[in-house]
């Protein structure tokens, strides 16, 4: 039955290559509505990334089976974050759980307390990762990270927090107008929430499978956190620039003093070039690529590539009147997404 009367809460799940994930988070997120959320709607949104096994032959049977799962698949891999902003795009709940993932490592039995809080008025409920089933060099690695882009950071970016938020029907509306080649979605969210909340968690190891973030994506994801939130590597450059050439003048000074006071008795010095040369075009390259990364996120945004189709979209025109699936209801998209 379509409970449209009832207020509706958008899940979205990002997916790639997760044929024998994407039934078992369906089932769960059904679970949850039907035995701790019978009085609100639901709509769960799977966004699939271009993948090459068997995950969109599995979400089509799904779709058939269930009206409320609609499926969005990209035309080709856009990335994790542009894949769930593309996904942001097409949801229509009152509120939205932005990302749970289809691995299950952020636990849907978590929403009906997302949504507790929402009703009390906040307009953000992000969840913490306070606990994290890994090896203990990505947990130091993660929990340093999100120190680091916090305190660089004039947002208030909470610390220990993924895209496992549920946010407010006027906070996605308001990052949706966003025009941004690569979001980076929780700081988005950070920048426009007006009151928001934590609730605690344990971060679980994957359902079945394994991750597709690899070391290099996670690298990537991590630079664009800062250079989406913060100015202060640039700065910092300039400043350790200048306090560098400052020590570097200082060092000069005493070694001319060095040889006029003690000639004869000072040696050549090619051991010190040949450490200074070194040093500082290692500070130089260091810099170089700080504001290279800063001059790829602005030549990426001006220049941008060509606007891409979705490949298919999956009930997202149903009529909200008849719950029987209807075969027009899988359509090429009538929709661009940059």
């Amino acid at each position: 039955m379509n409970l449209a009367s009832n207020m509706l809460i958008s899940v979205i799940t990002p997916c790639f290559n997760e044929e024998d994930n994407v039934a078992v988070c369906r089932d769960e997120v059904r679970k949850t509505f039907q035995e701790l959320l019978p009085d609100y709607d639901y709509e769960h949104i799977f966004s699939d990334n271009a993948s090459y096994d068997k995950t969109v032959e599995r979400l089509l049977a799904m779709a058939r089976d269930d009206k409320r799962v609609k499926i969005i698949v990209n035309a080709r891999n856009l990335g994790p974050f542009r894949n769930t902003f593309n996904a942001l795009k097409s949801a229509s709940g009152d509120a939205v759980v932005v990302q749970l993932p289809a691995d299950l490592q952020d636990p849907p039995s978590l929403i009906p307390e997302f949504i507790r809080h929402w009703k009390a008025g906040y307009k953000v409920v992000y969840g913490i990762r306070r606990r994290r089933q890994e090896r203990w060099w990505l947990r130091r690695a993660r929990w340093l990270y999100y120190r680091l882009v916090a305190s660089t950071t004039d947002v208030n970016l909470p610390t220990d927090t993924g895209e496992f938020q549920l946010i407010d029907r006027s906070v996605a509306d308001t990052i949706i107008r966003v025009d941004d080649y690569y979001p980076y979605i929780r700081g988005l969210i950070a920048q426009c929430s007006q009151r928001s909340i934590g609730v605690e968690y344990t971060w679980q190891t994957r359902w079945s499978g394994t991750s597709k973030n690899r070391l290099y994506h996670l690298i990537d994801q991590a630079l664009n956190g800062f250079v989406s939130t913060s100015n202060v590597p640039m700065r910092l450059s300039i400043f350790l620039g200048f306090t560098l050439a400052f020590i570097s003048i200082i060092y000069a000074l005493a070694q001319l003093v060095g040889t006029l006071v003690f000639f004869g008795t000072v040696p050549a010095g090619m051991p010190t070039l040949i450490v200074g040369l070194f040093f500082f075009s290692g500070v130089q390259l260091l810099f170089m690529g700080i504001l290279g990364e800063y001059i790829a996120a602005i030549h990426s945004q001006v220049r941008r590539g060509p606007v891409l189709d979705d490949a298919l979209r999956v009930n997202f025109e149903s009529s909200d009147n008849d719950d029987s699936p209807r075969t027009d209801d899988v359509k090429r998209a009538p929709r661009h997404h940059g």
